[in-house]
Protein backbone atom coordinates (compact mmCIF):
# COMPACT_ATOMS: atom_id res chain seq x y z
CA UNK A 1 0.00 0.00 0.00
CA UNK A 2 1.38 3.69 -0.85
CA UNK A 3 1.08 5.94 1.67
CA UNK A 4 1.43 9.68 1.16
CA UNK A 5 2.88 11.69 3.56
CA UNK A 6 3.53 15.76 3.59
CA UNK A 7 6.28 17.23 4.77
CA UNK A 8 5.72 20.30 6.95
CA UNK A 9 8.92 21.67 7.75
CA UNK A 10 9.40 25.28 7.20
CA UNK A 11 9.56 25.85 2.75
CA UNK A 12 9.71 29.69 2.92
CA UNK A 13 13.42 30.24 1.99
CA UNK A 14 15.29 29.78 -1.31
CA UNK A 15 17.71 27.90 1.07
CA UNK A 16 15.30 25.28 2.18
CA UNK A 17 14.15 24.70 -1.09
CA UNK A 18 17.89 24.27 -2.56
CA UNK A 19 18.52 21.92 0.55
CA UNK A 20 15.40 20.03 -0.74
CA UNK A 21 16.07 19.38 -4.03
CA UNK A 22 19.96 18.50 -3.15
CA UNK A 23 18.65 15.58 -0.67
CA UNK A 24 16.55 14.16 -2.98
CA UNK A 25 19.27 13.92 -5.96
CA UNK A 26 22.03 12.44 -3.65
CA UNK A 27 23.51 9.78 -5.70
CA UNK A 28 24.39 7.20 -2.78
CA UNK A 29 20.35 7.68 -2.81
CA UNK A 30 18.66 7.79 -6.26
CA UNK A 31 20.65 7.75 -9.68
CA UNK A 32 19.73 9.70 -12.70
CA UNK A 33 17.55 7.15 -14.22
CA UNK A 34 15.22 7.22 -11.27
CA UNK A 35 14.54 11.09 -11.13
CA UNK A 36 12.57 12.87 -13.36
CA UNK A 37 10.84 16.61 -13.69
CA UNK A 38 6.98 17.57 -14.68
CA UNK A 39 6.96 20.63 -17.00
CA UNK A 40 10.12 22.90 -17.64
CA UNK A 41 12.92 21.19 -17.01
CA UNK A 42 16.85 21.38 -17.65
CA UNK A 43 18.28 18.76 -19.86
CA UNK A 44 20.50 17.62 -16.79
CA UNK A 45 18.80 17.15 -13.59
CA UNK A 46 21.31 18.21 -11.09
CA UNK A 47 20.35 19.79 -8.02
CA UNK A 48 22.02 23.06 -8.73
CA UNK A 49 20.28 23.04 -12.39
CA UNK A 50 17.00 22.24 -10.83
CA UNK A 51 16.58 24.82 -7.84
CA UNK A 52 17.64 27.55 -10.52
CA UNK A 53 14.56 26.34 -13.10
CA UNK A 54 12.40 25.98 -10.30
CA UNK A 55 13.74 29.98 -9.48
CA UNK A 56 13.52 31.67 -12.89
CA UNK A 57 9.73 30.49 -13.17
CA UNK A 58 9.01 32.32 -10.06
CA UNK A 59 11.02 35.53 -11.52
CA UNK A 60 9.09 34.87 -14.71
CA UNK A 61 5.36 35.71 -12.30
CA UNK A 62 7.13 37.79 -10.10
CA UNK A 63 6.41 35.87 -7.42
CA UNK A 64 9.72 34.96 -5.68
CA UNK A 65 8.45 35.19 -2.13
CA UNK A 66 6.61 33.51 0.57
CA UNK A 67 6.46 29.02 0.71
CA UNK A 68 8.75 28.08 -2.13
CA UNK A 69 8.19 24.67 -2.31
CA UNK A 70 5.62 21.51 -1.17
CA UNK A 71 7.36 18.40 -0.55
CA UNK A 72 5.73 14.91 -0.27
CA UNK A 73 6.81 11.20 0.21
CA UNK A 74 5.06 8.14 -1.57
CA UNK A 75 5.94 5.23 0.21
CA UNK A 76 5.21 1.65 0.39
CA UNK A 77 5.39 -1.39 2.43
CA UNK A 78 8.91 -3.51 2.41
CA UNK A 79 6.64 -6.36 1.01
CA UNK A 80 4.90 -4.60 -1.46
CA UNK A 81 5.07 -6.17 -4.98
CA UNK A 82 6.57 -2.97 -6.97
CA UNK A 83 10.03 -2.22 -8.56
CA UNK A 84 12.23 1.13 -8.64
CA UNK A 85 10.74 2.06 -12.15
CA UNK A 86 7.31 1.17 -11.40
CA UNK A 87 7.54 3.77 -8.77
CA UNK A 88 9.35 6.59 -10.36
CA UNK A 89 6.06 5.77 -13.17
CA UNK A 90 3.51 6.12 -10.17
CA UNK A 91 5.27 9.18 -9.09
CA UNK A 92 4.93 10.54 -12.80
CA UNK A 93 1.87 9.79 -13.17
CA UNK A 94 1.09 11.18 -9.57
CA UNK A 95 2.17 14.94 -10.21
CA UNK A 96 0.83 15.22 -13.10
CA UNK A 97 -2.29 14.84 -12.12
CA UNK A 98 -2.63 16.27 -8.63
CA UNK A 99 0.28 18.81 -9.35
CA UNK A 100 -1.16 19.56 -12.75
CA UNK A 101 0.59 22.80 -14.30
CA UNK A 102 3.14 22.87 -11.51
CA UNK A 103 6.98 22.11 -11.90
CA UNK A 104 7.87 18.94 -10.08
CA UNK A 105 11.12 16.83 -9.12
CA UNK A 106 10.45 13.24 -9.04
CA UNK A 107 12.80 11.04 -7.11
CA UNK A 108 12.88 7.26 -6.17
CA UNK A 109 15.32 6.32 -3.43
CA UNK A 110 16.69 3.02 -3.00
CA UNK A 111 18.76 3.50 0.16
CA UNK A 112 16.17 1.77 2.47
CA UNK A 113 14.57 -1.49 2.97
CA UNK A 114 11.22 -0.21 1.02
CA UNK A 115 10.79 1.43 -1.86
CA UNK A 116 10.14 5.49 -1.44
CA UNK A 117 10.12 8.65 -3.69
CA UNK A 118 10.13 11.77 -3.25
CA UNK A 119 8.53 14.61 -4.98
CA UNK A 120 9.35 18.38 -4.77
CA UNK A 121 7.16 20.48 -6.24
CA UNK A 122 7.39 24.64 -6.93
CA UNK A 123 4.68 26.44 -5.90
CA UNK A 124 4.29 28.82 -9.04
CA UNK A 125 2.62 27.51 -11.92
CA UNK A 126 4.52 28.07 -15.16
CA UNK A 127 0.71 27.68 -17.09
CA UNK A 128 -0.28 30.46 -15.43
CA UNK A 129 1.26 31.69 -12.08
CA UNK A 130 -1.52 31.03 -9.62
CA UNK A 131 0.21 29.73 -6.44
CA UNK A 132 -0.37 26.28 -5.11
CA UNK A 133 -2.44 25.79 -1.81
CA UNK A 134 -3.49 22.49 0.01
CA UNK A 135 -6.21 22.68 2.64
CA UNK A 136 -6.68 19.98 5.26
CA UNK A 137 -9.58 18.73 2.61
CA UNK A 138 -6.99 18.38 -0.04
CA UNK A 139 -4.95 15.94 2.14
CA UNK A 140 -7.70 13.52 2.56
CA UNK A 141 -8.55 13.58 -1.00
CA UNK A 142 -4.83 12.94 -1.84
CA UNK A 143 -4.66 9.84 0.47
CA UNK A 144 -7.87 8.97 -1.39
CA UNK A 145 -6.09 9.47 -5.48
CA UNK A 146 -3.44 7.93 -3.77
CA UNK A 147 -5.46 4.72 -3.31
CA UNK A 148 -7.44 4.66 -6.27
CA UNK A 149 -4.00 4.74 -8.16
CA UNK A 150 -2.72 1.74 -6.20
CA UNK A 151 -6.45 -0.15 -6.99
CA UNK A 152 -5.38 0.65 -10.71
CA UNK A 153 -2.32 -0.90 -10.66
CA UNK A 154 -3.19 -3.92 -8.29
CA UNK A 155 -1.23 -2.67 -5.54
CA UNK A 156 -2.56 -2.96 -1.56
CA UNK A 157 -4.78 -0.42 -0.96
CA UNK A 158 -4.46 1.02 2.81
CA UNK A 159 -7.72 0.45 4.89
CA UNK A 160 -8.38 2.38 8.06
CA UNK A 161 -7.68 0.24 11.04
CA UNK A 162 -5.55 -2.24 9.42
CA UNK A 163 -1.94 -2.56 8.39
CA UNK A 164 -0.13 -3.62 5.07
CA UNK A 165 -1.37 -7.54 6.45
CA UNK A 166 -4.91 -6.96 6.53
CA UNK A 167 -4.81 -7.39 10.45
CA UNK A 168 -6.31 -4.85 13.10
CA UNK A 169 -3.97 -2.06 14.25
CA UNK A 170 -3.45 -2.12 18.33
CA UNK A 171 -5.01 1.37 19.70
CA UNK A 172 -2.91 4.05 20.08
CA UNK A 173 -0.77 3.33 17.09
CA UNK A 174 -0.05 6.69 15.77
CA UNK A 175 -1.75 7.48 12.41
CA UNK A 176 -0.04 10.98 10.59
CA UNK A 177 -0.67 12.17 7.13
CA UNK A 178 2.12 14.91 7.63
CA UNK A 179 5.21 13.13 8.27
CA UNK A 180 6.88 15.52 11.03
CA UNK A 181 3.90 15.21 12.91
CA UNK A 182 4.11 10.99 13.02
CA UNK A 183 7.76 11.23 14.05
CA UNK A 184 6.55 14.16 16.59
CA UNK A 185 3.76 11.63 18.06
CA UNK A 186 5.39 8.19 17.50
CA UNK A 187 9.06 9.31 19.12
CA UNK A 188 8.47 12.41 21.27
CA UNK A 189 5.52 11.81 22.57
CA UNK A 190 5.90 13.51 25.99
CA UNK A 191 6.96 17.15 24.39
CA UNK A 192 3.29 16.74 22.23
CA UNK A 193 -0.24 18.00 23.66
CA UNK A 194 -1.72 16.00 21.53
CA UNK A 195 -0.17 12.70 22.84
CA UNK A 196 0.00 14.12 26.37
CA UNK A 197 -4.37 14.72 25.81
CA UNK A 198 -4.56 11.00 24.34
CA UNK A 199 -2.74 9.46 27.37
CA UNK A 200 -4.92 11.28 29.95
CA UNK A 201 -8.17 10.62 27.59
CA UNK A 202 -7.06 6.24 27.91
CA UNK A 203 -6.66 6.84 31.66
CA UNK A 204 -9.31 8.25 32.40
CA UNK A 205 -12.50 6.89 30.54
CA UNK A 206 -11.38 3.72 31.55
CA UNK A 207 -12.80 4.74 34.59
CA UNK A 208 -15.65 7.17 34.38
CA UNK A 209 -19.70 6.06 34.70
CA UNK A 210 -20.37 9.53 33.35
CA UNK A 211 -20.52 12.70 31.28
CA UNK A 212 -19.36 14.89 34.50
CA UNK A 213 -17.03 12.42 36.10
CA UNK A 214 -14.87 12.69 32.49
CA UNK A 215 -14.81 16.19 32.69
CA UNK A 216 -13.59 16.47 36.22
CA UNK A 217 -11.17 13.51 36.30
CA UNK A 218 -9.80 15.30 32.88
CA UNK A 219 -9.20 18.59 35.08
CA UNK A 220 -7.36 16.76 37.55
CA UNK A 221 -4.95 16.09 35.04
CA UNK A 222 -5.22 19.96 33.86
CA UNK A 223 -7.01 19.33 30.96
CA UNK A 224 -10.19 21.29 30.68
CA UNK A 225 -13.21 19.59 28.65
CA UNK A 226 -15.51 21.45 26.52
CA UNK A 227 -18.39 19.47 26.29
CA UNK A 228 -22.08 21.11 24.48
CA UNK A 229 -24.73 19.20 23.03
CA UNK A 230 -24.37 22.27 20.58
CA UNK A 231 -21.03 21.37 19.06
CA UNK A 232 -19.99 18.42 17.09
CA UNK A 233 -16.83 18.07 18.74
CA UNK A 234 -15.42 17.60 21.88
CA UNK A 235 -12.46 20.26 22.75
CA UNK A 236 -9.86 20.17 25.03
CA UNK A 237 -7.33 22.58 26.28
CA UNK A 238 -4.48 22.50 28.73
CA UNK A 239 -2.83 25.00 31.37
CA UNK A 240 -0.95 26.97 28.91
CA UNK A 241 -3.82 27.23 26.54
CA UNK A 242 -3.19 24.90 23.86
CA UNK A 243 -6.05 22.87 22.61
CA UNK A 244 -6.98 19.65 20.93
CA UNK A 245 -10.17 18.21 19.92
CA UNK A 246 -11.78 14.99 19.64
CA UNK A 247 -11.39 14.78 15.97
CA UNK A 248 -7.59 15.10 15.80
CA UNK A 249 -6.81 12.42 18.65
CA UNK A 250 -9.09 10.10 16.77
CA UNK A 251 -7.65 10.20 13.84
CA UNK A 252 -3.60 10.22 14.76
CA UNK A 253 -3.77 7.73 17.29
CA UNK A 254 -6.58 5.20 16.06
CA UNK A 255 -8.74 6.07 18.83
CA UNK A 256 -12.46 6.70 19.40
CA UNK A 257 -12.53 9.59 21.81
CA UNK A 258 -16.45 10.67 19.92
CA UNK A 259 -18.93 12.22 22.03
CA UNK A 260 -21.08 8.59 20.65
CA UNK A 261 -18.05 6.79 21.91
CA UNK A 262 -17.17 8.08 25.66
CA UNK A 263 -20.91 7.98 25.81
CA UNK A 264 -21.06 3.93 25.12
CA UNK A 265 -17.91 3.64 27.33
CA UNK A 266 -19.60 5.32 30.23
CA UNK A 267 -22.17 2.94 29.82
CA UNK A 268 -20.00 0.05 29.74
CA UNK A 269 -18.59 1.14 33.04
CA UNK A 270 -22.47 1.75 34.55
CA UNK A 271 -22.64 -1.68 34.13
CA UNK A 272 -19.27 -2.97 35.56
CA UNK A 273 -20.44 -1.20 38.44
CA UNK A 274 -23.39 -2.30 38.69
CA UNK A 275 -22.44 -5.83 38.84
CA UNK A 276 -19.90 -5.32 40.83
CA UNK A 277 -22.60 -3.91 43.64
CA UNK A 278 -24.52 -7.07 42.84
CA UNK A 279 -22.09 -9.07 43.41
CA UNK A 280 -20.95 -7.57 46.29
CA UNK A 281 -24.77 -8.14 47.86
CA UNK A 282 -24.64 -11.52 47.03
CA UNK A 283 -21.70 -12.10 48.63
CA UNK A 284 -22.63 -10.11 51.62
CA UNK A 285 -25.76 -13.03 51.20
CA UNK A 286 -23.22 -15.97 51.20
CA UNK A 287 -21.72 -14.57 54.23
CA UNK A 288 -25.09 -14.48 55.71
CA UNK A 289 -26.08 -17.71 54.37
CA UNK A 290 -22.61 -20.03 55.51
CA UNK A 291 -23.15 -17.83 58.91
CA UNK A 292 -26.76 -19.19 59.73
CA UNK A 293 -26.26 -22.60 58.32
CA UNK A 294 -23.06 -23.06 60.65
CA UNK A 295 -25.08 -21.98 63.60
CA UNK A 296 -22.68 -18.61 63.80
CA UNK A 297 -25.43 -15.83 64.80
CA UNK A 298 -22.12 -12.87 64.62
CA UNK A 299 -22.43 -13.11 60.43
CA UNK A 300 -19.11 -14.58 60.02
CA UNK A 301 -18.32 -16.65 57.03
CA UNK A 302 -15.85 -18.23 59.15
CA UNK A 303 -16.05 -22.05 60.20
CA UNK A 304 -15.03 -23.40 64.10
CA UNK A 305 -11.41 -23.63 62.68
CA UNK A 306 -11.65 -20.24 61.40
CA UNK A 307 -11.47 -21.15 57.81
CA UNK A 308 -14.07 -19.81 55.32
CA UNK A 309 -16.32 -22.77 53.80
CA UNK A 310 -17.20 -22.75 50.41
CA UNK A 311 -20.56 -23.00 49.17
CA UNK A 312 -19.97 -27.06 48.04
CA UNK A 313 -19.32 -27.60 51.83
CA UNK A 314 -22.12 -26.16 52.79
CA UNK A 315 -24.25 -28.20 50.55
CA UNK A 316 -22.77 -31.30 51.09
CA UNK A 317 -22.21 -31.23 55.04
CA UNK A 318 -25.66 -32.43 56.61
CA UNK A 319 -24.34 -32.13 60.48
CA UNK A 320 -24.05 -28.23 60.21
CA UNK A 321 -27.53 -27.42 59.35
CA UNK A 322 -29.62 -25.71 62.33
CA UNK A 323 -31.85 -27.93 64.43
CA UNK A 324 -29.61 -31.29 63.57
CA UNK A 325 -28.62 -31.27 66.82
CA UNK A 326 -32.36 -31.12 68.06
CA UNK A 327 -32.84 -34.47 66.18
CA UNK A 328 -34.67 -32.85 63.28
CA UNK A 329 -34.64 -34.15 60.13
CA UNK A 330 -33.50 -32.93 57.12
CA UNK A 331 -36.50 -32.77 55.30
CA UNK A 332 -37.89 -31.11 58.68
CA UNK A 333 -35.51 -28.66 58.38
CA UNK A 334 -35.82 -27.74 54.92
CA UNK A 335 -39.55 -27.84 54.84
CA UNK A 336 -39.99 -25.22 57.84
CA UNK A 337 -37.09 -22.76 56.59
CA UNK A 338 -38.89 -22.92 53.15
CA UNK A 339 -42.66 -22.21 55.03
CA UNK A 340 -40.08 -19.66 57.02
CA UNK A 341 -41.16 -21.51 60.64
CA UNK A 342 -37.55 -21.40 61.38
CA UNK A 343 -35.82 -18.40 59.73
CA UNK A 344 -38.56 -16.92 57.96
CA UNK A 345 -37.31 -16.96 54.54
CA UNK A 346 -39.27 -18.45 51.73
CA UNK A 347 -36.59 -20.24 50.51
CA UNK A 348 -34.98 -22.87 51.85
CA UNK A 349 -31.05 -22.07 52.72
CA UNK A 350 -30.10 -24.91 49.47
CA UNK A 351 -32.12 -23.42 46.93
CA UNK A 352 -30.97 -19.64 47.62
CA UNK A 353 -27.22 -21.53 47.57
CA UNK A 354 -28.06 -22.55 43.83
CA UNK A 355 -29.40 -19.29 43.35
CA UNK A 356 -26.54 -17.74 44.17
CA UNK A 357 -24.35 -20.13 42.29
CA UNK A 358 -26.31 -19.74 38.91
CA UNK A 359 -26.29 -15.99 39.14
CA UNK A 360 -22.70 -15.26 39.92
CA UNK A 361 -21.93 -17.85 37.19
CA UNK A 362 -24.36 -15.87 34.51
CA UNK A 363 -22.60 -12.60 35.69
CA UNK A 364 -19.30 -14.38 34.49
CA UNK A 365 -20.06 -15.23 31.38
CA UNK A 366 -21.90 -11.99 30.70
CA UNK A 367 -18.67 -9.73 31.92
CA UNK A 368 -16.76 -12.53 30.04
CA UNK A 369 -19.26 -11.44 26.39
CA UNK A 370 -18.93 -7.77 27.26
CA UNK A 371 -15.00 -7.57 27.60
CA UNK A 372 -14.70 -9.25 24.30
CA UNK A 373 -17.66 -6.76 22.65
CA UNK A 374 -15.20 -4.08 24.29
CA UNK A 375 -12.22 -5.11 22.86
CA UNK A 376 -13.64 -5.61 19.41
CA UNK A 377 -14.83 -2.47 18.88
CA UNK A 378 -12.58 -0.36 21.16
CA UNK A 379 -10.29 2.32 19.29
CA UNK A 380 -12.60 2.16 16.10
CA UNK A 381 -13.39 5.74 14.22
CA UNK A 382 -17.08 6.30 12.92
Amino acid sequence: MAINKTINKSTKTHAAMRNCIEYVLQEHKTEQALVYVTGPAPEELTYDSVYKCFLDEKKIWGKDSGRMYAHNIISWHKDEQISLQEALEFGKAFAEKWFQGFQTLIGVHKDRNHVHVHLVTNTVSYEDGHKLHNSRADLERMKQFTNEMCRQRSLTVATKGKDFYGKDLEEGHVIAWSKDKYHLLANEAKESHVAACAIACMEVMEDCAGKEEFIEKMAQKGWKVTWKDSRKNITFENEEGKKVRDSNISKTFHMNITKEALTDEFERQNQIRSNRESEEELEQYYRDIIAAVGGNGTGSADSNNGERQSIEAVVTEPEVIPGAEKGMGREDTDAELRDGTASGEKQSIRERLEVYRETVKQREQEQQLANQKHKRTRGRGR
